[in-house]
């Protein structure tokens, strides 16, 4: 007999997931990544089955929320657990209530990305009907944005390691400032909203495109690392 809670494939059915059922993955995903992050291995199934026992589901089915969790963290640049690879196909409406929590437990401005994005992917996947009319006037929306402090010392001395070439693919800086100095940006290996420290081991000096693949891009994961045995002088957190 098919689980009511799950579909046919064993994917978590997304519109009936209570929040404490959503929030407890969510914290659940993260203890995963810390003991991950301390060299633990092979516990996985036994958070599945624990969140298991607390609601009812099958293991399966936290096992995919996790996966859905991995997208949603994929879509805003964070670190995403590698044994758990971003699903494919994630509704906007669970993915804007995931998104919801994971701002709310890292204390954070909660400014609603992902449901856009996900838009914006079915959309291109879809034969155009037209060309849309789009928004003569935009609505202007005003949300309360939080940052990091950062140390301006760390910024100067990375960039003047970098000295204008990219520290992630060794190519020339894009272009100049007005200044005449190289344009790179710095990127934490472990993110800032990770977790990870604003210092000279956790930064590096990047070209804007390597910026975003290390974020965004398929190979992330495997383009970080990479970093970190590229420059001396860079630990992982």
């Amino acid at each position: 007999m098919q689980d009511l809670q799950t579909n046919r494939l064993g994917r978590a059915v997304a519109e009936d997931w209570s929040e404490d059922e959503l929030r407890a993955s969510v914290v659940a995903y993260r203890a995963i990544q810390e003991r991950e992050r301390a060299g633990e291995k092979g516990f996985k199934r036994q958070v599945y089955r624990s969140l298991q026992a607390q609601f009812g589901r099958t293991d399966k089915a936290f096992e995919f929320r996790m996966q859905n969790i991995s997208a949603v963290l994929a879509m805003l640049g964070r670190e995403w657990i590698a044994g758990l690879k971003p699903a494919a196909h994630v509704g906007a409406n669970v993915a804007a209530k995931l998104e919801h929590i994971i701002n709310e437990l890292d204390g954070a401005a909660d400014t609603p990305r992902v449901a856009f994005e996900i838009g914006v992917r079915e959309q291109v996947k879809r034969a155009p009907a037209g060309v849309p009319a789009g928004q003569a006037n935009p609505k202007r929306v005003s949300t309360t944005v939080s940052t990091f402090m950062r140390d301006p010392a760390v910024k100067a001395w990375v960039l003047r390691r970098a000295n204008g070439t990219c520290e992630c693919c060794d190519k020339p800086a894009p272009f100049e400032l007005p200044d005449g100095s190289s344009y790179l940006e710095v990127h934490h290996p472990r993110t800032l909203a990770d977790g990870g420290s604003d210092t000279v081991t956790n930064a590096a000096g990047i070209c804007p495109n390597c910026h975003r693949e290390l974020h965004y891009g398929k190979s992330a994961a495997d383009r970080r690392l990479a970093l970190l045995t590229k420059i001396r002088g860079l630990e992982p957190e």
